[in-house]
């Protein structure tokens, strides 16, 4: 797998969608994006790392004094995220342009992240989820919320048939949760079907390390 130009294609992706990106996904997968956030603690509290952050469809379900660094591949996307910051009137909230499978942050430095509709989109996502790892405390809550190949054998050859087209817009329809997780060295603590037709996977591992 060439992971450079993966990366250079789903920025182009995402640069692409941002402005319409709200539009399409934004009532489609809420339910989903309200309940990742509760899963990090209601109120959450601590320093919170949002990966693939995007326009910033999370921000409103976050208290207003959250204090949150929310990172992303695509400057667009970040561009309308700012804008919502703004109007949220979130002043402890910062955005950085970063690369998920290299951040730049320290060890241990955030007591819980985030990851919604984003682990398939990203060219390496036993990498992005280490990094995730990396920079969680130990006993911090990883919450990541995304569509998994389906255990049924009809609807993974459907997956499979599609990757190919997908990969080109930007996602993985054929991630498989179980061995993702076994590879990290992560352990669901709660798995629960969340959004239309329950497609889509909400897991909350505690970082263990």
């Amino acid at each position: 797998m060439d992971v450079p130009l993966e990366e250079r294609q789903v920025r182009r992706a995402y640069d692409f969608y941002s402005p319409i990106y709200d539009f399409l996904f934004k009532k489609i997968f809420e339910p989903g994006r309200i309940a990742a956030v509760r899963l990090l603690g209601q109120p959450p509290r601590g320093h919170v790392l949002e990966v693939g952050i995007g326009t910033g469809l999370n921000l409103p379900f976050y208290p207003a004094t959250i204090d949150l660094v929310g990172i992303d591949l695509s400057e667009a996307m970040l561009r309308k995220a700012q804008e919502k910051v703004h109007d949220l009137h979130m002043e402890k909230v910062t955005l950085k342009v970063m690369d998920a499978s290299a951040m730049d942050f320290g060890d241990d430095e955030f007591d819980s992240a985030l990851a919604t509709y984003v682990i398939s989109a990203v060219p390496d996502p036993v990498t992005v989820l280490r990094e995730m790892r990396r920079v969680t405390k130990p006993g911090g809550s990883i919450v990541i919320l995304n569509h998994f190949r389906s255990e049924n054998s009809v609807m993974r050859r459907i997956e499979d048939v599609l990757a190919p087209v997908c990969a080109h817009l930007g996602w993985k329809t054929n991630l498989a949760l179980t061995p993702l997780l076994e590879t990290v060295g992560l352990t669901p603590e709660v798995v629960r079907r969340v959004n239309l037709l329950r497609g889509w996977h909400l897991v909350k591992c505690v970082n263990r390390k």
